[in-house]
């Protein structure tokens, strides 16, 4: 049982762990990376589609000169308020919005970055058409997408400790959607239908994660993400369970006191 249209929600209590765990496992560093690459460039607006809980809008408010304007949506409300709550350096425009129909004219923005969001978009190459109208000739649209799973070690790890409890039906939320789309061609192919004419630039990025205990990243995978509407849909009273089964693999796998795992990931700069 496969469950798409829960992968995109992140309510309640999810939203609070994301932010405090899963944000410095592995969304912080990537944020600073992505930001970087958009530094130099001369822009004046700046779109953010999934923003999430802002963790690369932080890094744009700190980074970009106050000349540039910065708009930051998602489609979770619940993220955007987590959002907007933990505040930035300087005023950021925080707005509901779904990436496949961005409430935007055509070439408002020099700049349309997103951080581990075109994962979950349903058309990928729709979202990247609306990427591409509100971008104005010359912008540059940049972002991040995670590789095959087998190459990020605690969500691999929590993934296969999870088929050991639901073995007739495993919950697969992390192969399936954050590290479901990797493959280079496809990417390219979904950007060229979306109305991309110029070729993407598409780098490696390997990096660590690290935590102080094998319990940080289980808690962060199994309650700070949709995994967790997955698992409470085979049986809510397996939360706690599931919790601790992935603690003990990442245990074994990488000690017992501070953990150590390799995440790795693509980031693609295509020009409008």
């Amino acid at each position: 049982m496969s469950s798409p249209d829960t992968d995109k929600v992140f309510s309640g209590s999810i939203a609070t762990l994301y932010e405090t765990l899963l944000v410095p496992l592995i969304f912080e560093p990537h944020a600073a990376d992505l930001v970087s690459r958009l530094a130099s460039r001369s822009v004046t607006r700046v779109l953010e589609i999934a923003a999430g809980t802002g963790v690369v809008t932080r890094a744009l408010a700190c980074v970009l000169p106050e000349r540039v304007s910065i708009v930051a949506t998602d489609l979770n409300q619940p993220m955007l308020d987590r959002a907007s709550t933990i505040g930035t350096t300087r005023p950021v425009e925080w707005r509901q919005a779904d990436a496949m129909q961005l409430p935007f004219p055509d070439g408002m923005f020099g700049a349309v970055v997103c951080q581990y969001g075109v994962m979950f978009f349903p058309d990928k190459s729709k979202a990247f058409s609306e990427a591409r109208r509100v971008l104005r000739p010359g912008g540059v649209f940049i972002f991040n997408v995670w590789d095959r799973i087998e190459e990020n070690e605690f969500a691999d790890t929590v993934t296969t400790a999870l088929e050991t409890l639901i073995p007739e039906d495993p919950p697969r939320f992390l192969a399936r959607t954050p590290h479901g789309y990797h493959d280079r061609g496809t990417i390219e192919r979904d950007l060229a239908h979306g109305g991309f004419i110029a070729p993407p630039h598409i780098t490696l990025l390997e990096a660590r994660s690290r935590a102080h205990s094998p319990r940080v990243p289980a808690i962060a995978y199994c309650q700070g993400t949709p995994l967790r509407n997955e698992i409470e849909a085979r049986d809510a009273s397996l939360l706690g369970e599931a919790t601790d089964i992935a603690a003990e693999a990442i245990a074994r796998r990488f000690g017992r006191g501070d953990v150590d795992g390799k995440i790795q990931a693509y980031i693609v700069t295509i020009e409008s």
